[in-house]
């Protein structure tokens, strides 16, 4: 799509914060107005617009992406995606670890139980860990606190939160980043630990290096994203 627009401002609006394109509000893809909750997340947005050239390419818009997902998205159905983010606990990731070689489950543990333990103490969720990759149940109690949890989030928050944790196949790791506990390269290094351990080995393929790198950009916007969140 060709830009038509020359100036972007942001104003204030019902709710939040606006963004404009010569005077006229922008809109997600359902047509709502695209408000933000604060001026520095407007800003942000709004200075991804500025930023076009003469074609606008959406996958340079991360920001605008996830506040469009949350008013399109988790407003109208909110406790459904709660859920879906909530059920990730039940089958994350850190809970699945190699019965072998020796070197890759002791780089798991290294990278992944001081999330497990970090949870557990921060959100009363203890999760269990499994050797292989047969699935086991996790406790009620531990879902339920992961389902508070997540709850707590406002919309924006939770479509930050939903593409991180898609992202990384863990809603440990997607936590651990939206509290800032870890930044976005530890969470990749944590969602990658497999793949790590494989490239050492036997090398990267591009395949592998292209899907490092969208990790890697959907990880950090995520996390900017959540940050400015709360203003």
């Amino acid at each position: 799509m060709k830009r038509f627009y020359r100036q972007v401002a942001t104003i204030e609006a019902e709710g939040g914060v606006a963004v404009e394109l010569d005077g006229r509000p922008v809109r997600t893809p359902a047509r709502a107005q695209l408000v933000l909750p604060n001026a520095a997340l407007a800003e942000a947005v709004a200075g991804e617009w500025r930023a076009q050239g003469e074609e606008i390419v959406p996958t340079t818009m991360p920001f605008t992406r996830l506040a469009n997902t949350a008013i399109d998205r988790v407003a109208p159905r909110r406790e459904a995606v709660i859920d879906e983010i909530a059920a990730y606990g039940g089958t994350d990731l850190v809970c699945y670890r190699a019965a072998a070689p020796a070197e890759l489950a002791a780089l798991q543990a290294a990278a992944w139980q001081p999330l497990i333990d970090w949870l557990a103490a921060r959100h009363g969720a203890r999760l269990e860990v499994v050797a292989g990759v047969t699935h086991r149940a996790q406790p009620g109690d531990a879902h339920g606190a992961l389902r508070g949890t997540v709850a707590a989030y406002a919309d924006m928050e939770l479509a930050a939160l939903h593409s991180a944790t898609t992202a990384a196949g863990s809603l440990v790791i997607a936590l651990a980043l939206a509290e800032r506990h870890i930044d976005a390269a530890a969470a990749l290094a944590a969602a990658l630990i497999d793949e790590a351990f494989q490239a050492e080995r036997w090398g990267e393929d591009e395949e592998a290096a292209a899907r490092r790198a969208e990790l890697a950009a959907d990880l950090a916007a995520a996390a900017d994203f959540m940050a400015l969140c709360g203003g």
